[in-house]
């Protein structure tokens, strides 16, 4: 049995804010990366339909870095044991305590709202929205994560909901 009452404890909420904000060059990187350089990334006018230059839709969801001198979410990746598997780097939450377990991506949707534009704060907020056991077919249980986060504007407006779900086996 994988789902006991201590990782039923983890069903919660939490709130990280980006160490900064939305900035040209990091929105620039990112464009190129996904090869997608449309110029409403790198100008704007404040009367446009944008309101200035923005960040291409999922940069929100992927924008966060540890600010420095703050403690590394892997730190326990020096024990012999550590398995390498965290969620910590991009929602902000504990890690469910089920080491030796592998972890298989199960799927994610995004829904978008509004661009995040140059200069603005992100908040993320993500929880643990459900977590549940099933069995296989060949009888092994599996525990099913659902991760929900939401990527706020400093002011609470929101720019973007991601579900990702996960299967530890």
């Amino acid at each position: 049995m994988l789902l006991t009452d201590e990782v039923r404890r983890y069903i919660g909420f939490g709130a990280m804010t980006c160490s900064e904000p939305v900035e040209k060059g990091a929105v620039r990187r990112f464009a190129q990366a996904i090869m997608d350089e449309d110029p409403k990334y790198a100008e704007g006018e404040p009367g446009d339909r944008f309101g200035g230059p923005i960040a291409p839709p999922l940069y929100p969801a992927l924008m966060f870095r540890r600010p420095l001198g703050t403690p590394d979410p892997l730190a326990h990746a020096a024990d012999p044991d550590y398995d390498g598997l965290s969620l910590a780097t991009s929602t902000g939450l504990p890690d469910l305590p089920l080491r030796g377990h592998g972890l298989v991506s199960a799927g994610a949707e995004a829904e978008f709202y509004r661009y995040a534009r140059h200069g603005e704060s992100v908040v993320q907020h993500s929880a643990y929205r459900d977590i549940y056991e099933r069995e296989s077919k060949n009888g092994q249980p599996l525990l099913f994560t659902l991760i929900e986060s939401e990527f706020r504007t400093a002011e609470g407006e929101l720019l973007l909901r991601f579900r990702y779900r996960y299967v530890r086996r």
